[in-house]
């Protein structure tokens, strides 16, 4: 068996010489500045928030921008929000390409929902993920809610289970599309309702309560947390797109 390490900061500034790493896996981790010089990079993939990334000393940075941005035009939407009505399109977006993408995940056998490419997410996963960061971010945040939390949520795996146990989530849960997407859709519902009636002046107003227990204690505008929201949605689902993609082919 591997080794595993889970938050460490034992190799912060450690240095790897004729190493072998091949088959290694890093997830949520912190790799600033990390250089790679003289090895053998094939097969490999990145993903996460990626800047200045240099590859044979070429900044591939903005082709690799550009390139996200060509096939989920809903990027450069969101990035480009503003207005009280800017929130609105933006959701607007959100709630089109999840009916397509949902209908899709449909199409697929019960067991494909909840199959995992590459150990990331399922589908059934990532909708109750974003069921928890509605709760957090939209309900517990903006409309000052302290335990809207559904038991079906699913928190980011750095979130210690013993506090999303506390809150009311059951990470050992393994509920279907149908039950997912019933949870689901009340939480749309809310954020729905919150952009509806979103104002210019509304969306400085700061927020009291932090996301969930744990989260660090800090203003947070609703500008700020409406547009977590969005971009978790967008995120997610061009996760969910790639592997709806690779089970279809299957």
């Amino acid at each position: 068996m591997a080794t595993e390490y889970h938050h460490t900061d034992t190799f912060r500034g450690a240095s790897f010489t004729e190493a072998d790493l091949s088959g290694a896996r890093f997830h949520d981790c912190d790799l600033t500045k990390v250089k790679i010089a003289d090895s053998r990079l094939v097969d490999v993939k990145l993903s996460g928030d990626v800047d200045n990334l240099l590859v044979n000393d070429v900044d591939v940075t903005a082709f690799v921008t550009a390139e996200l941005d060509r096939r989920h035009p809903e990027r450069v939407q969101l990035r480009a929000i503003q207005t009280a009505d800017d929130y609105r399109a933006m959701w607007d977006t959100v709630e089109r390409f999840w009916a397509d993408t949902v209908a899709r995940a449909e199409r697929l056998p019960e067991s494909a929902r909840h199959k995992r490419i590459d150990d990331e997410w399922s589908f059934v996963e990532t909708l109750r993920h974003l069921i928890f960061a509605t709760d957090a971010w939209a309900s517990r945040t903006i409309l000052d809610k302290p335990t809207p939390f559904h038991r079906l949520g699913l928190t980011q795996t750095s979130y210690p289970p013993a506090d999303a146990a506390a809150i009311g989530i059951d990470l050992d849960a393994r509920p279907s599309l149908a039950e997912v997407l019933e949870a689901r859709a009340d939480r749309m519902a809310v954020v729905r309702g919150i952009v509806d009636g979103l104002t210019d002046a509304e969306l400085e107003r700061t927020c009291p309560r932090a996301p969930a227990p744990g989260y660090p204690l800090e203003s947070r505008s609703v500008r700020r947390c409406l547009r977590v929201v969005m971009t978790e949605e967008c995120e997610h689902h061009r996760y969910a797109v790639r592997d709806l993609t690779v089970l279809e082919s299957r």
